[in-house]
């Protein structure tokens, strides 16, 4: 997901146009425009950009842009 802005321990994130709150207390030194990996609501790790892309690339190639508004 691509952090948007930050607030406290809080950040905007969004993923193939869903954007979600999420936590950033793992990872508190994320900034707005890094990528990171979210899981149950909470960014647990921070992808550099080739990582971000490959993730990216593979959801595309899966075909199914809506997974996540289910």
């Amino acid at each position: 997901m691509l952090i948007e802005k930050i607030q406290d321990n809080k950040a905007v994130a969004s993923f193939m146009n869903v954007r979600r709150e999420i936590r950033i207390d793992v990872v508190p030194e994320v900034k707005p425009g890094d990528y990171v990996m979210v899981h149950a609501g909470m960014a647990i790790e921070i992808l550099n950009q080739e990582e971000a892309q490959e993730t990216l690339e593979m959801w595309k190639e899966l075909g199914d842009e809506n997974v996540f508004l289910r």
